[in-house]
């Protein structure tokens, strides 16, 4: 069928996206640069033209939802306490490639589709949008085991809904904004009127009643690890996480109101200070107390965590610290411990792997971009050179939502290089922070003139992005 495929003029197939299902035969291919779904067989619901026997249907939302009940392993599932790996796309060509990289490293469960309301807006996508991308990558390139999807960063229970609704299988809810960052710099007098007006309704404890359960406790976390409570490391944990625990078991609540075929993953790593590892047990203790249920959680540890950058910190304290944490999930769970704003830190793939014995999340999203603009330095140097120019402008704006460093003083200047020395821009540290976080503006005013360049070099793309991946998995399984 492959070889008889093949042969059709004007056709370019995907082989490896042949399946043939209850007698029918489906599979991807492309003319020109525009791809669709081909179906010989059982053509019912599905919308598209026919070519002699074949209904050629375009890549769209309804044709998505409908090969997803014939084909079931092209839904999205959870994927349980295995090692997992983020793949995060803003530009929704990039699961090819993921799964390339995937083949060529030990086995991870993956999540394809990935992607925060944040960058929805920034990409123009809507969450329906990234999913589907994500299914057709993983339809083109055969795959056949489990995946997921993220729908990340969701910060408010109206965020659920079209998620749910679009079929994600993973939620992460991030309450950093109900985050106190000011408790650090609090005196002691001020921690105890904030501790008072915790949303005490939802803890559904007295103030008294918490501090009987924990101060003065022992945990015992085993593995030599303990700690414990004095009276203003509680108050400290209580005012500074109190109302994001009160967020999350609303989001929870709401979202177990709409499905319960879901895993859930808790982030407050997007705060300005470090989460304490008494800080984390506090977190992890009440959620489970109040009958929330998650798979992963990502606090915010020790040291930078700077967007498409090798990590910035100290090693040993990282790790000092990781021991701890890596502990508690381990007491109150099991769960995985993530990695959020992880692509690129290899330096502590191996620690993190091994500290946690591989229960453990890695998620990333703008290395696959910068990879698609490395493509686009080398085989489209004008069109690079549109998007650099722009970054630079955007920069100042655009960052303000993110946690990155990049100077522009020290932004390597574009026109120094000559065209065959393009791609290495995408090595400075400085340049990949700006080109990370403008990629919304340049997707504002230059998205299909970037969808055209790297459908055109679809193949370098996909070859790229393999490399680059090969490189993360390789590593973060090291410590396994």
């Amino acid at each position: 069928m492959i070889e008889r495929l093949k042969q059709i003029p004007g056709m370019t197939l995907y082989p490896r996206s042949v399946r043939r299902v209850e007698g029918s035969t489906f599979f991807l291919a492309r003319e020109v640069q525009k791809k669709f779904l081909g179906i010989m067989g059982n053509q019912k619901d599905f919308e598209g033209q026919m070519r002699g026997e074949i209904l050629m249907c375009p890549l769209t939302a309804n044709n998505a939802a409908v090969i997803r009940n014939r084909i079931p392993q092209l839904h999205p599932q959870p994927l349980g306490l295995s090692q997992s790996f983020g793949f995060g796309d803003r530009l929704g060509l990039a699961t090819p490639g993921h799964i390339l990289a995937l083949q060529k490293s030990r086995a991870i469960a993956p999540i394809f589709a990935q992607q925060s309301m944040r960058e929805n807006a920034r990409t123009g996508r809507t969450p329906q949008e990234v999913l589907d991308d994500a299914m057709w990558g993983v339809f083109q390139e055969g795959w056949r085991e489990p995946w997921g999807a993220d729908a990340d960063h969701l910060n408010h229970p109206d965020d659920i809904d079209h998620c749910v609704t679009a079929g994600y299988s993973f939620f992460t809810f991030d309450p950093g904004e109900f985050v106190d960052n000011t408790v650090e710099h609090d005196s002691l007098k001020t921690i105890q009127e904030k501790f008072r007006s915790l949303p005490w309704d939802i803890f559904k404890r007295s103030p008294r009643e918490m501090e009987e359960a924990y101060v003065g406790q022992t945990v015992n976390l085993g593995s030599g690890f303990s700690m414990t409570f004095d009276l203003q490391t509680l108050l400290r944990a209580g005012c500074k996480y109190g109302h994001a625990i009160g967020q999350v078991v609303r989001m929870y609540r709401h979202l177990t109101r709409l499905t319960k075929n879901f895993e859930l993953e808790i982030s407050v790593d997007e705060t300005e200070t470090p989460t304490t590892i008494e800080e984390h047990y506090f977190i992890a203790a009440e959620l489970k107390r109040l009958g929330v249920n998650w798979i992963s959680l990502a606090p915010r540890y020790a040291g930078r965590f700077e967007k498409g950058v090798e990590y910035i910190g100290d090693l040993n304290k990282f790790e000092d610290d990781l021991k701890f944490h890596a502990a508690i999930a381990r007491k109150i769970g099991p769960y995985k411990l993530s990695l959020h704003s992880g692509s690129d830190k290899f330096s502590i793939y191996p620690i993190f792997s091994n500290h946690t014995n591989g229960i453990a999340h890695l998620k990333t999203a703008g290395t696959s971009y910068l990879e698609a603009l490395r493509v686009i330095a080398k085989l489209n140097p004008g069109l690079f050179r549109a998007i650099y120019s722009l970054a630079i402008e955007r920069y100042p704006q655009d960052r303000s939502t993110y946690h990155v460093s990049a100077d522009l003083s020290h932004a390597p200047k574009i026109d120094q290089f000559k065209v065959d020395e393009l791609p290495r821009v995408l090595d400075d540290f400085h340049a990949r922070e700006i080109l990370h976080v403008t990629y919304g503006s340049a997707l504002a005013q230059l998205k299909d003139k970037i969808l055209a360049s790297l459908s055109e070099n679809e193949s370098d793309y996909l070859r790229v992005l393999q490399e680059h991946f090969v490189k993360h998995l390789q590593s973060f399984t090291q410590g396994e």
